[in-house]
């Protein structure tokens, strides 16, 4: 089964050709550390996903390029010939001359109705060349006008249109310091648009992924390139095949057996790919069984992904990782709401199951314990099968009316990803994104409160009870979020 990706605006484009190059790049590397066979059907099933090909023999990218200006498409098309390795379809991009000014009510009520037409029947061109289509991942920012407004028309009408395939939207979350005045409120009404419309948020902070590149990469000069690499990287290590039977070493799965059983089973629809590897059928996980596992709940929506090992070759070169030290450090940067590896709070500790955290709460919130709704461990690399996840399956770090057998899942490969010998991805749904969240409504409430540029979005047909309900429905979220746990 095939994902269908979107790009929309300058953020979404860039890092939509990152994200091709990063998978290409990958899945035609030839020090995978696994056998011949097992790294043809490795490639095979990423092709399939992500990939079709053309009369020449070149893959082509399943992707949809959207944006308002067309400098950014255009280098885009033109970075992707000019790699030899993959390219983008023709006809496979919509641009304009006008921009949407940074401004979410212009992209979404001026830019999506009068676009809408030819941007969704491109949309249904590429799905037709799918064999079978299992959803939509929809890269786009929240900070500007197109990628955010535009972005969440077009999810919006995804949904109209295709309402039994699964959508992921991954969202570029602004600098707290700001990259468009504006940027709270293109903010708030992108998530809560997107909350109506989309089965999952995978959510990267910009802030976040600056830190990686300077203190884990080493880098001096960030680039945006440097920023959409890492967030390549983020996004490969959890979408490139993998089995997810911790006993299987054939990708094999028993497809009469979901594997799951609870909450999650009626809420989102499991998705079996099945592809035919020398005598063994094989299983790979696709979009659905990641929302599947992690989206138990249509109030929960937000997902945040953090990375082990990130650091520069040359650092590399001089390290060597075991599963243990790994998994300890992935763990506790999970329970401490740690962005990577640098900095992780050792003093967190989960709260003893079954007694009230009475006072923590007041009197050490530096030490604030992240509750997770549910979590998905991804494992690469050598010797996989003698990595231990039980820390994972502890009770105290879930909320209490899901089982650790319904919220934690945990997906392996013996095959290695990009230049890491071992490496392991966490996806988490967690309390993780509720301080930023909360931030960025109250910066975006402290303006509206004041009538700050109002003006500037009900001149294209909003009304200011669309921020107040905007407000409404991402206050819940931030209160449901904070009812999980201490």
């Amino acid at each position: 089964m095939s994902i269908v990706t979107v790009q929309l605006g300058q953020c979404g484009n860039q890092i939509g050709f990152e994200v091709f190059d990063a998978l290409f790049r990958d899945s035609h590397c030839s020090q995978g550390l696994c056998s011949k066979r097992d790294n043809e059907a490795y490639q095979a099933s990423c092709r399939e996903r992500f990939f079709r090909e053309e009369e020449n023999g070149v893959p082509v990218a399943r992707a949809v390029l959207v944006d308002m200006e067309p400098k950014v498409i255009n280098q885009t098309l033109s970075k992707a010939a000019q790699s030899g390795r993959w390219n983008y379809g023709q006809h496979t991009s919509f641009c304009q001359k006008q921009g949407s000014g940074n401004n979410w009510a212009y992209g979404y009520s001026v830019h999506g109705p009068k676009h809408e037409e030819s941007i969704m029947n491109l949309i249904q061109t590429e799905v037709e060349k799918c064999d079978s289509l299992s959803g939509f991942f929809i890269i786009m920012s929240m900070a500007g006008g197109t990628g955010s407004g535009l972005g969440a028309f077009v999810t919006q009408k995804l949904q109209d249109q295709y309402s039994s395939s699964l959508k992921m939207n991954q969202i570029i979350w602004p600098y707290g310091t700001g990259e468009v005045i504006v940027q709270n409120y293109n903010s708030i009404l992108t998530l809560s648009h997107l909350y109506r419309s989309s089965d999952a948020l995978l959510i990267h902070e910009n802030d976040a992924v600056h830190k990686i590149c300077a203190k884990r990469m080493n880098i001096k000069q960030i680039s945006f390139r440097d920023l959409n690499q890492v967030l390549a990287h983020q996004l490969g290590s959890v979408f490139q095949p993998t089995y997810s039977e911790d006993s299987s070493f054939h990708y094999r799965r028993n497809p009469l057996d979901s594997g799951t059983v609870g909450p999650q089973a009626c809420l989102m629809p499991r998705i079996f790919v099945w592809s035919l590897s020398a005598t063994n059928l094989s299983f790979y996980p696709q979009t659905g069984d990641l929302m599947e596992h992690l989206v138990p709940h249509p109030e929960f929506k937000m997902l945040g992904v953090r990375n082990i090992p990130q650091m520069s070759a040359a650092s590399l070169a001089y390290s060597a990782f075991t599963w243990a030290g790994l998994l300890k450090h992935l763990r506790q940067m999970l329970i401490s709401s740690a962005k990577m590896e640098e900095g992780i709070n050792w003093q967190v500790r989960p709260p003893l199951t079954g007694l009230p955290p009475i006072g923590k709460a007041s009197a050490h919130k530096e030490h604030h314990f992240n509750t997770s709704l549910a979590n998905l461990v991804v494992l690469r690399g050598r010797e996989v099968h003698s990595a231990d996840v039980e820390g994972f399956k502890d009770p105290a770090l879930y909320t209490s009316w899901l089982e650790p057998v319904d919220a934690f899942s945990v997906w392996k490969t013996q095959r290695a990803f990009d230049k890491y010998e071992k490496s392991a991805a966490l996806v988490s749904n967690s309390q993780l994104l509720v301080k930023p969240l909360d931030m960025i409504v109250g910066k975006a409430w402290n303006m509206f409160s004041s009538k700050a540029f109002i003006h500037q979005y009900t001149k294209f047909g909003m009304e200011e009870e669309d921020f107040l309900d905007s407000f409404a429905l991402l206050e819940q979220v931030v209160a449901s979020y904070g009812s999980l746990g201490p």
